[in-house]
């Protein structure tokens, strides 16, 4: 849940900050000097939205242990295999594709190798 936080925290960031310029633009470019109201609060409400969907995926991300995708070379490798989709590059899906089946099998077989000796 740590990567689905962080994204909703980014958006909301965003968000707040397309708000700050969203209102300054409305106001500095019409004539009477006037901020565009309709705007900033739909933009103030979804930056609140996000933040709200961010703060509960934070509160559940500290109660349950790390997933598979919350790992950084199992997030990196689907990463790759699903930028290899939005461009419809097939190299880079089957490279991503093949990295992640690796790494996530290498996190199935971690047991087994003994790299978590040192945590007991």
């Amino acid at each position: 849940m740590k990567s689905e936080w962080r994204i909703f925290g980014l958006v909301a960031a965003f968000l707040f900050v397309a708000c700050a310029v969203y209102a300054w633009w409305s106001w500095a470019y019409t004539h009477p000097h006037q901020v565009e109201w309709v705007g900033v609060v739909g933009l103030i409400l979804a930056g609140l939205l996000c933040l709200m969907c961010g703060g509960y995926f934070w509160f559940v991300s500290t109660r349950i242990d790390l997933r598979p995708e919350d790992r950084a070379g199992v997030a990196i490798c689907a990463a790759i295999a699903g930028l290899g989709i939005a461009y419809w590059t097939v190299w880079i899906i089957i490279v991503g594709l093949v990295f992640t089946i690796v790494s996530a099998g290498a996190l199935v077989f971690e047991y087994y190798t003994g790299a978590r000796r040192g945590a007991h």
